[in-house]
């Protein structure tokens, strides 16, 4: 729950914003939305044009075939876990945090930023089960750091801690291709209320807004298909009735129950794969290219299915639902869901992508049920997934809402009431799991004079602010 400012620090907040160095990082945050938005336009359309090369028009070369073959995800993850393995071990910043974390994080350094750019070039075109967000969200906070400095703005300050949120924002408005999504991420994420929240937040919507122009502009200008939320659902007009919202209520529950249990097997691997983070690497990226390639042989469709972020899947998904085997549907969930956590636990990406598209795996397989539509399934699945994993339930609804399109609105109550369903379930697990897990022991008396490494090591990790994205 966000504070309540009291009226003297709502006043002070109040007075900043008159202030010119206020107007100052307001100007700044405006500029900034160009050069984010320009690097995230590139590095999602570099990632589209890997992705297809690596994908589609190499293997066709190769094998003659429309689709990869069944083995195909298994030299491709090799590559990616010995790329992302040789970063995370040697670069500066480890190529960003790991996805188990979340998407939060300090805003990196400009001797770590381009590693993170770097690590996610390697893993998201070569297969891992990560969308883009995490690393452009890191990558827009960083350079927007970079632009502080230059312009005088001191490191660590407040004014830099709020240029680097409109960083941010910028490349989340350029990611969800709307600043609607980054302004309520934004509101979720920095947890303030009254004048304090926008005096942080104004800068942010303005470079939001400047980003999300701009990187239009260029979608507009190359023909792109990189900026686009909406799933191509037909354009019928659907309306929830009382099976749809009955049937939601479980539907939330499993979705929720999945994406905590990939969760909780991503964060207990990532401990492993940080004491040793080439080999285990390597090691998780060649099990995710097992999962695609199981899936692969198994169902004798196309293993990119299961790799990658699922954006092209969950498209063709909502296209024509009816087109899909229930039995490869399956086989996707089990197969798609290991390899999300074995992605989490080691490579680089975000989040959020994966997340929502086995929600809607879960949607087409569940809309057989009697009285429940395809669409309204659909968005209880993705709905239910995405709170789950973020958990922001705000952000959850709008995000899902405007992927629905022009059927969003009407599947508004669908939405709502899976999201709130699966975020008290994913609380209420998470809390029986607290209440399970075992005392830990009393402390052992510790020896006279311990030395700084020591000291050092049993130090608990910083936890970084919410302000900083």
């Amino acid at each position: 729950m966000s504070d309540v400012a009291p009226p003297e620090a709502a006043d002070r907040e109040t007075a900043l914003v008159r202030q010119p160095e206020y107007l100052r990082v307001l100007g700044i945050a405006g500029l900034l939305g160009v050069p984010v938005s320009l690097v995230a336009f590139g590095f999602l359309a570099l990632l589209h044009e890997s992705e297809h090369r690596l994908w589609h028009d190499l293997p066709h070369a190769l094998t003659g075939g429309d689709t990869p073959p069944w083995w195909w995800p298994l030299p491709l993850l090799a590559l990616a876990g010995l790329g992302v393995g040789a970063v995370a071990r040697w670069a500066p910043g480890h190529g960003g945090h790991t996805p188990a974390d979340g998407m939060g994080g300090p805003p990196p350094t400009p001797a770590q930023l381009p590693w993170v750019l770097v690590a996610a070039l390697i893993s998201l075109p070569l297969g891992a089960v990560l969308g883009p967000e995490a690393p452009l969200i890191a990558g827009g906070g960083g350079l927007a750091l970079l632009a502080a400095h230059v312009f005088g703005i001191e490191p660590g300050s407040r004014p830099a801690m709020v240029v680097s949120g409109a960083g941010a924002a910028a490349a989340i408005a350029a990611i969800f291709g709307s600043p609607v999504v980054a302004a309520v991420l934004l509101i979720e994420m920095v947890q303030l209320s009254g004048a304090a929240l926008s005096a942080v937040v104004i800068p942010c919507l303005l470079a939001a807004g400047v980003g999300s122009i701009v990187f239009t502009g260029l979608g507009l200008w190359s023909g792109l298909p990189i900026g686009t939320l909406n799933l191509p659902i037909p354009a019928t007009p659907v309306r929830p009735d009382l099976g749809d919202l009955l049937w939601a209520l479980p539907l939330a529950v499993v979705a929720a129950v999945g994406i905590r249990l990939v969760r909780g097997l991503a964060k207990s691997l990532a401990p492993r794969v940080a004491a040793r983070p080439l080999e285990m690497t390597v090691l998780a990226a060649l099990g995710v290219g097992a999962c695609a390639a199981a899936y692969g042989l198994i169902t004798g469709r196309s293993p990119a299915e299961v790799a990658l972020s699922g954006q092209q899947t969950l498209a063709a998904m909502a296209a024509d639902p009816t087109v899909w085997p229930e039995a490869a549907l399956l086989v996707m969930v089990l197969c798609k869901g290991l390899g999300y956590a074995l992605s989490l636990a080691a490579l680089r990406g975000g989040p959020i992508f994966p997340a929502v598209t086995l929600g809607g795996v879960l949607g087409v397989l569940a809309a057989p049920l009697p009285g429940f539509g395809a669409v309204p399934a659909m968005a209880a699945g993705m709905a239910a997934a995405t709170v789950a994993m973020l958990p922001l339930p705000v952000s959850a609804v709008v995000l899902v809402v405007l992927l629905l399109g022009p059927a969003g609105f009407s599947m508004t109550p669908v939405v709502l009431l899976a999201t709130v369903v699966a975020f008290m379930t994913e609380q209420l697990v998470e809390h029986g799991l607290t209440r399970r897990r075992p005392a830990p022991p009393p402390p052992t008396p510790t020896p006279p004079s311990p030395s700084p490494a020591t000291l050092k090591e049993s130090r608990p990790p910083e936890t970084p602010d919410a302000a900083t994205l």
